[in-house]
């Protein structure tokens, strides 16, 4: 018995393609761990949400209202890791920049 040939890989690799076209969580090659952390969070405050008994859980814990729980996850979602890091290139043209002011 033999391995996966060639054109099993390759319809593999399609179908991981097509996935990550239509779904965003699903990541791509150049996705960056913060990227990552990102979805994850978002999918899960989302199903927090959507879980009624979930958010009612929560509600208990915190010793909260349902509706001020879900506010909160609400508000959470929008920068869920907090502010994203500046990207290596982005540093990079502002040293540039910098540079150019101090030349003058």
């Amino acid at each position: 018995m033999s391995g996966p040939t060639l054109s099993d890989r390759m319809s593999i690799n399609s179908q991981i393609e097509h996935l990550q076209a239509k779904y965003v969580g699903t990541g791509h090659a150049d996705m960056t761990r913060f990227e990552w952390a990102i979805n994850i969070h978002r999918d899960s405050y989302a199903s927090y949400v959507g879980h009624h008994n979930m958010l009612a859980y929560f509600a208990t814990v915190e010793n909260e209202s349902i509706g001020r729980v879900k506010y909160e996850f609400m508000q959470k979602m929008l920068l869920p890791c907090g502010i994203p890091p500046k990207r290596a290139d982005e540093e990079g043209e502002e040293g540039e920049e910098e540079e150019e002011e101090d030349e003058k």
